[in-house]
């Protein structure tokens, strides 16, 4: 059997992640699609904007309109117009979702330990360090 190329394998991880992800944040009626990466900035930069939003969180424009529609019917998140640009729309958490920040820690949390259980804590800290350099090299 031939040895798949890293991103195969990195591909191979997401899709599992976001399955088994998913399904944690499905009884909180926080979808898939990457819904808890969009709540987890908004919880972390109340106020920013949707093109802000989708910049942070390195989905297209089409993905982030649909999630924060989503995000705001399941009570998550509200839109206001922005003061200055009445194109734009200023997004923040609600009280909903302030409340539950400290349980989707602790998914997040449960969740990296189940991913990494297999793995050495210098491993850990090896597959941390090797993934934000391949990232990096990314973004420049």
């Amino acid at each position: 059997m031939e040895p798949y190329s890293i991103g195969k394998y990195i591909s191979y991880i997401q899709r599992i992640n976001q399955k088994e992800l998913t399904g944690l944040l499905k009884p909180y009626g926080i979808g898939g699609g990457g819904h808890h990466s969009y709540l987890k900035t908004i919880l972390h930069n109340p106020g920013l904007n949707q093109d802000q939003l989708t910049n942070e969180v390195k989905f297209d424009k089409a993905t982030t309109t649909r999630c924060v529609k989503q995000l705001e019917e399941e009570g998550y998140v509200e839109r206001t117009v922005d003061g200055h640009d009445r194109r734009s729309y200023r997004l923040y958490p609600t009280q909903k979702a302030k409340d539950f920040e400290p349980t989707l820690g602790q998914i997040f949390e449960q969740f990296n330990r189940h991913l990494t259980e297999c793995l050495t804590e210098a491993e850990q800290e090896q597959l941390a360090v090797l993934l934000q350099k391949i990232y990096d090299s990314k973004l420049q």
